[in-house]
């Protein structure tokens, strides 16, 4: 993974839900369909800011889905003119930033794992209020420590996240759920 600009060293602070959270991604959603066109074959707000009721940090993720993630030429300029920085290359994956830090763009191919991992999150999310609880005590416990980046703060919620994507997979076969 190459961190454009560095590691950087941020506190982590969790907030109750906001209702103020969907229309940032929508005030967002319309800049990047605005700058992308028929490139962005999705735009979905996904994370912890997209789940009603969910505490969360006041990042509001968004995820974009193009055909092939690697073709930078086609999403990079265009996302950067409309005032988006790139922070994050790696495989599959790209992560533009606003200047205020508080808007994450992930863009990933359509139809990859990469997609497809942070619907059904933000899905199963959305419908299990145990697995909702147990992700918001985990942050809120997690945020009264020293982080010396944030991967190291979201390396520490993989274990439960994996245990939730065991849960949501049961769910998603039972319910017939698709991205």
């Amino acid at each position: 993974m190459e961190l454009i600009g560095g590691p950087e060293k941020r506190a982590v602070v969790i907030e109750p839900y906001s209702s103020t959270w969907p229309d940032i991604f929508q005030e967002h959603r319309s800049r990047i369909t605005e700058a992308l066109g028929a490139v962005a074959g999705r735009v979905d707000h996904i994370g912890s800011t997209a789940v009603i009721g969910l505490a969360a940090k006041p990042i509001v993720d968004i995820q974009v889905s193009v055909l092939d993630v690697e073709e930078e030429a086609l999403y990079l300029p265009p996302l950067v003119a409309a005032g988006y920085r790139l922070r994050v290359r790696e495989a599959g994956h790209r992560m533009f930033r606003t200047p205020e830090l508080h808007v994450h763009i992930h863009v990933c191919a359509a139809g990859s794992e990469w997609e497809r991992r942070h619907l059904l999150l933000r899905d199963w999310l959305l419908q299990s209020a145990d697995d909702r609880e147990a992700y918001a005590r985990l942050k809120t416990e997690l945020q009264t420590q020293d982080w010396e980046t944030m991967n190291h703060y979201a390396e520490a919620k993989t274990a439960l996240i994996s245990e939730m994507t065991v849960r949501a997979e049961i769910w998603a076969v039972s319910a017939g759920w698709s991205p």
